[in-house]
């Protein structure tokens, strides 16, 4: 056992940490104009117009309501979902810059105004 300056035995301290899920986005996240990689490695659609092209990141608790933000995005402008999990709350999806920005905001606005959620702000590369 190692001791202190004082030469009392040192105290070592466990620190539980717990996820506990309450209604927020945690991440909104937009990247604009990404590398071909980006979509190769993510399993999107790679025959996109690289030029004019984004990708949205959201991640979402409880993970179910991933599902409610998916339709939200296909309705409120022209994107592809890329990817919905409502396991672990994931949603990506693609399209111009300006259509995966009306998305995020469209969801950003019924999750944080309809339901209630936590809202973070939108972050963009």
């Amino acid at each position: 056992m190692g001791y202190t300056d004082n030469m009392s035995p040192e105290v070592k301290q466990r620190i539980v940490q717990e996820l506990v899920p309450g209604k927020q986005i945690s991440l909104a996240h937009i990247i604009a104009n990404p590398d071909r990689i980006m979509y190769e490695k993510l399993g999107l659609d790679p025959s996109v117009d690289y030029a004019k092209s984004a990708i949205g990141i959201l991640t979402v608790s409880p993970s179910e309501t991933a599902i409610i933000m998916g339709d939200i995005a296909v309705k409120s402008s022209g994107i592809d979902l890329g990817f919905v999990d409502r396991f672990s709350g994931s949603l990506i999806i693609t399209g111009t810059v300006s259509e995966v920005e009306a998305s995020v905001n469209a969801i950003l606005d019924y999750v944080g105004n309809t339901l209630g959620f936590a809202v973070c702000p939108v972050t963009r590369t």
